[in-house]
């Protein structure tokens, strides 16, 4: 019997090594395999202010539909975009990942970021993108079990510098902002499953609701407990193909 195929998906302004601690901790009946978004590592960038339609065509080939999506962050809501454009996969898994970036009528102190901390921070990025995304490292990592720890993990893994230019992350950032997945995840073409960090400080409580939550970690589980997160996606990753199968 061949393997699961899971296709690990990365967010804004991190690149395929987010997903190195898990290698060890991956079950025996998964095949894993990290792809680069446009832009990143060595796949070549789009054009700036390119638009989903174009990103589905970079992506049809790497995004494979006899697999199990994994897309984490700004990847699941690429991910989730794209499945009005590619043939959908066996299954979509979201990590930290909602309906939409910022929160929709809820105050960011709830949980989650709004519009307006969002356009502030493209402006911050505007001026010193470096710096920018250097905030964001230690802003992604605060809800973790150890933060200070982890943001250590997290640089050893990317360095000093973005992974990717300033015009591929400007598009991402925009991406970020005017993304509205509700429509699609509200028929979606293949089984989904939301997996949210209980202190995942991006994350809004009416999101939160709605997903399975995983205890204890944030927005960085795959740095802060690599072993659960591996053993939770395979479980879903293996509900999801058998309810597949079953329906076949």
């Amino acid at each position: 019997m061949q393997p699961l195929r899971l296709i690990l998906l990365s967010g804004w302004g991190i690149d395929q090594r987010i997903w190195q601690p898990l290698e060890a901790y991956w079950p025996t009946h998964l095949s894993s395999h990290a792809v680069e978004w446009p832009g990143y590592g060595d796949a070549p960038p789009l054009r700036a202010n390119a638009t989903l339609e174009e990103l589905a065509d970079t992506m049809a080939e790497p995004l494979a539909s006899d697999a199990v999506w994994v897309g984490w962050s700004l990847g699941g809501l690429l991910a989730t975009a794209l499945l009005a454009y590619l043939p959908p996969p066996r299954g979509l898994i979201l990590l930290g990942a909602g309906e939409t970036f910022c929160v929709k009528g809820e105050v960011s102190a709830k949980g989650g970021v709004t519009s307006a901390e969002l356009s502030a921070f493209q402006r911050a990025f505007q001026r010193d993108p470096t710096a920018t995304w250097q905030h964001f490292l230690r802003w992604q990592t605060q809800g973790e079990p150890g933060p200070r720890q982890v943001h250590r993990q997290l640089r050893d893994l990317l360095g000093d510098t973005p992974p990717a230019d300033s015009p591929t992350l400007a598009t991402g950032l925009h991406w970020l902002a005017t993304i509205d997945n509700r429509p699609r995840l509200a028929a979606p073409p293949c089984p989904v499953v939301r997996l949210i960090g209980d202190h995942d400080p991006f994350i809004s409580p009416a999101q939160r609701r709605v997903s399975k939550p995983l205890s204890d970690v944030g927005h960085c589980p795959m740095l802060s407990q690599p072993q659960a997160l591996a053993a939770t996606i395979g479980h879903h990753a293996h509900q999801m193909v058998n309810a597949t199968m079953a329906v076949l």
